[in-house]
């Protein structure tokens, strides 16, 4: 008699990562978040906010710290985030982010990717170049 075996399925580990207005609790943004990661069946190793512009440079941003130090210690497979936008605004940004991830082998999900980033900061997006 074969004894069939049981798939053991890998435990997925992502942060929830979103970058909020002073004025604004970051709380209803990471539990939408925290909401689409488990209902995949992910862990969520790190919960992080940060304050501010979306159109603000990441180095300053002490959350997108510790993202990345989640990432170097190989805590985490993956990123959800709001929109791409909330990891970086500007194109040259985000492939340079984009890059990074890539080569630690992390995915990045955007739970609304479809809704314009420009209009939730009050920006104006930036054209293409």
């Amino acid at each position: 008699m074969c004894a069939s075996p049981q798939a053991s399925a890998a435990i997925v580990h992502v942060a929830l990562y979103a970058v909020t207005p002073q004025c604004v609790s970051a709380d209803e943004t990471l539990a939408e978040l925290r909401s689409y990661a488990t209902a995949r069946g992910w862990q969520v190793a790190d919960a992080v906010t940060d304050h501010g512009p979306l159109d603000q440079s990441t180095g300053p941003r002490p959350g997108w710290t510790l993202v990345r130090k989640a990432a170097d210690e190989q805590r985490i497979d993956g990123l959800v985030v709001p929109a791409f936008t909330h990891i970086a605004y500007r194109w040259s940004e985000w492939d340079t982010a984009r890059s990074w991830l890539l080569r630690r082998g992390l995915f990045v999900i955007a739970t609304d990717p479809g809704e314009p980033a420009e209009v939730r900061a009050g920006l104006e997006p930036e054209p293409w170049v």
